[in-house]
């Protein structure tokens, strides 16, 4: 399928690991110019970079200007077409709801809503100087199952899901998309590295890391697949979001888990 990317240029947060990476390599894969942010910049990003078609920013996005900052370095490779806000963070509460400081919830606010929010503001109007342009931003499917072992992650991530469904409204006539994806568990360092989620429940429950893993897929009913979803799924979706195959989808959640929902 062609997806009529070439030569487009995109700005994407939280992209040096798991599904951040992978969009950064598959729009580099369909020709597509990025402006790749994250605070720290792994081999793999600045390999990517090496390319001539990634610009690679070292960023904190949780801060007030950082995104803003990201976001004009699209100036660069000469406009910006499609910004994918993916950066943020999860930190299982394995002590539960009492245990959640003040400091925690703002902290998952500031990085995995707030960052989405500036990073947006600051693009529309390079958006809009192009006649249009897509906004993918990564949710969660927390957002629908809500976890007190996550609490405050899944409550941004419905604040995420509802912020996009708003902005489709606002800017669809003047041609600028939005659109959420919530996946489930990915296998990225996020739920499967050493300081990941399944680490973190396999220490607060003392079981073994694969035991964790096992839980975390039978959990709520089970994974229909049997299995985390691949960050390039994830990727593979934003590529068709981003295109103009999906022209006329705006405002719309995708949710991509394995099964994992059992709602309609």
């Amino acid at each position: 399928m062609e997806l009529n990317l070439t030569d487009k240029v995109a700005v994407v947060t939280g992209a040096s690991k798991g599904i951040g990476l992978a969009v950064t390599r598959a729009f580099v894969a369909e020709g597509v110019r990025v402006v790749a942010g994250a605070r720290t910049l792994t081999d793999e990003l600045v390999a990517l970079s090496d390319t001539g078609q990634v610009m690679a920013v070292p960023v904190d996005l949780s801060t007030v200007t950082g995104p803003a900052e990201l976001v004009a370095r699209s100036e660069h490779f000469g406009g910006l077409d499609i910004v994918v806000n993916n950066v943020g963070a999860v930190t299982p509460r394995t002590d539960g709801f009492l245990a959640v400081t003040d400091d925690d919830w703002f902290s998952t606010f500031n990085l995995s809503f707030m960052a989405a929010v500036r990073t947006t503001r600051a693009a529309i109007p390079y958006l809009l100087e192009r006649g249009g342009g897509d906004v993918v931003t990564i949710g969660s499917v927390n957002a629908y199952l809500p976890d007190p072992g996550v609490i405050d992650y899944s409550a941004v991530k419905a604040a995420v899901w509802n912020f996009s469904k708003s902005l489709s409204k606002e800017f669809g006539a003047q041609g600028v998309r939005f659109n959420t994806i919530s996946p489930g568990p990915v296998s990225t360092a996020l739920w499967l590295g050493q300081s990941g989620v399944a680490a973190t429940i396999a220490k607060s429950m003392g079981v073994s890391f694969d035991e964790a893993r096992e839980r975390i897929i039978a959990g709520g009913g089970g994974f229909a697949t049997g299995r985390f979803t691949e960050p390039e799924e994830v990727a593979d979706l934003v590529l068709l979001l981003a295109s103009d195959r999906a022209g006329n989808v705006t405002g719309a959640d995708f949710r991509i888990d394995g099964g994992l929902s059992k709602d309609l």
